[in-house]
């Protein structure tokens, strides 16, 4: 088998999972890693070679732009104190714990900190996969998502300084405090400065395709240009994504943010989904070239077990203090049922396993990396461990503890689109003075209609108050006809395309028209 059959098989791999752990309700890191140990095991799977240099620079800049643009840094300001304290404080006492445990059982000091590092931030991909499908309260979600985000942001600095101690040998008290001021500032001055140039870039830029270009490539610029001025290319691109959620968008032609969302999910789900399949090929490629003895093994199991329970004790000690998850639970009895799930939801993923093989091969002397085969063995049979266990177990136990929300998030989307088409109406009646009659009218029929639709589509949705059972026998005929209408649509406008009655062009900004509005009214 050659490297690019081999790739085509892992993409036809999570192609084939990716729906198919929806319709078993089961985290998709779950069945890809469990896809990754299978792969290598037949015969005929060759090797494959990832140079450890490359890894963080090619997969954390898109993975944590994309985590960015699906929130808000309002949503974060009002979760501050629970995120901080996950993301800063925790992340911290879980470094320090592991690599005390570590090295109690085994590890030099200068792995031990590595290592904890390494397995420190909690990754929420399946976490926050499991809360939205479950409709977990908005401020959970936030904190973990928060939490997610700038726990990378603790943990690839503490790592980068654990590295540079192990591969130069030495490392002082006052190295670590210069290198922490310039993590942090500097990453965050980069980021702002990238976001300000990006914004001002895609204000001169009028075409959907360069303005993709441009939010596409600035992460990866952004954090090249951190990383070479000593700053955290995490916090430079998490502060650039966030910049540009905030004040980017008017920026953004209809057009571009629409490209621009389509590409930022496509790219979060495949390298989300190829590295969630390379934890498993790595396992058992360490596996197979180093000998497991005892001492890693008892290092993963300690390992492990300070993962969960430290994160336990933090969200019942100084979370209780701190009134995580926010500072308005409903009761004190659904405030510690959403304690207990933020607790499970502690699974390690894509930044452990993208850190832990980024691990440099050799220190300055040239020798080996101390003990760098047991570091990558701990710290992928945590990812693995945790994702299996909790990630299977974690939407059991959201449905036995009953914790959830009544919160209708079509009904919100539905109030938003009258309020903005209710603005729009109030533009045209102020400007009714001002430009031909016609035009007014024009433009109002189309509002008018518009929100005369929306009001209809929600009626026909929602079906009698008083009978459930054709509530949603309404909706699904409505979803049908719905379905049905746009495929008319599309198949007509393709039709003409065939038959050369209309241009390409043309063609294609109607099917932008029919596609966006299916989206809108089918998703």
């Amino acid at each position: 088998m050659t490297t690019s059959l081999l790739l085509g098989i892992l993409l036809l791999g999570v192609v084939v999972l990716t729906p198919l752990a929806d319709r078993l309700r089961v985290p998709s890191p779950v069945l890809l890693t469990v896809f990754g140990l299978l792969v290598p095991l037949l015969p005929w799977t060759p090797q494959l070679r990832l140079d450890p240099a490359l890894i963080l620079p090619v997969v954390l800049p898109p993975l944590l732009f994309a985590a960015t643009q699906r929130s808000s840094a309002i949503e974060f300001r009002r979760e501050a104190k629970p995120i901080l304290l996950l993301a800063v404080g925790l992340t911290m006492a879980t470094a320090a714990a592991v690599a005390w445990a570590a090295h109690s059982v085994g590890l030099g000091w200068g792995p031990a900190w590595v290592l904890g590092a390494v397995v420190s931030p909690p990754d929420p991909v399946a976490a926050t996969a499991v809360a939205r499908r479950l409709q977990l309260p908005d401020r959970v979600v936030t904190v973990l998502e928060g939490e997610g985000m700038f726990n990378d942001a603790t943990a690839l600095v503490l790592y980068g300084l654990a590295v540079s101690a192990v591969v130069s040998g030495s490392i002082t008290a006052g190295d670590v405090a210069l290198q922490l001021v310039l993590a942090v500032v500097g990453g965050v001055a980069v980021g702002l400065a990238a976001g300000w140039l990006t914004t001002v870039a895609l204000k001169g830029l009028r075409e959907a395709s360069a303005e993709t270009t441009i939010t596409l490539a600035m992460p990866f610029v952004t954090y090249l240009v951190a990383e070479r001025v000593d700053g955290s290319g995490v916090l430079a691109v998490l502060t650039l994504g966030l910049y540009l959620r905030s004040y980017g968008h008017p920026a953004l032609t209809s057009g571009g943010w629409l490209l621009g969302r389509s590409v930022w999910r496509y790219a979060d789900y495949l390298i989300t989904s190829l590295v969630f399949v390379l934890i498993g090929f790595e396992l058992t490629a360490v596996l197979e070239q180093s000998r497991v003895n005892r001492t890693s093994l008892t290092v993963a199991a300690v390992t492990v077990g300070v993962l969960v329970a430290l994160r336990f004790a933090w969200m019942f000690g100084v979370g209780t203090l701190a009134r995580l998850p926010g500072r308005r639970p409903a009761s004190e009895r659904s405030g510690r049922r959403e304690l207990l799930v933020l607790s499970w939801a502690g699974m390690r993923g894509v930044v452990t396993v993208a850190a832990v093989l980024a691990l440099p091969l050799t220190v300055e002397s040239s020798g080996d990396f101390p003990q760098r085969p047991e570091i990558v063995f701990v710290a992928l049979t945590c990812v693995l461990v945790t994702l299996v266990v909790q990630g299977l177990s974690l939407s059991p136990l959201v449905h036995a503890l009953g914790v959830g929300t009544d919160a209708d998030p079509a009904g919100a989307a539905h109030e938003l689109r009258r309020r903005a088409v209710d603005a729009a109406l109030q533009v045209v009646r102020s400007r009714q003075g001002d430009v031909p009659p016609e035009v007014c009218q024009a433009v109002r029929l189309q509002y008018e209609g518009r929100l005369a639709a929306q009001e209809a589509l929600r009626h026909a949705r929602s079906g009698p108050d008083d009978a459930p059972a054709e509530r949603t026998e309404s909706t699904e005929a409505l979803q049908r006809l719905l379905a049905d209408t746009s495929e008319a649509e599309r198949a007509l406008v393709l039709q003409a395309r065939r038959a050369g009655e209309v241009s390409a062009e043309v063609a294609d900004d109607v099917l932008t028209e029919i596609e966006a509005r299916a989206l809108r009214e089918l998703d």
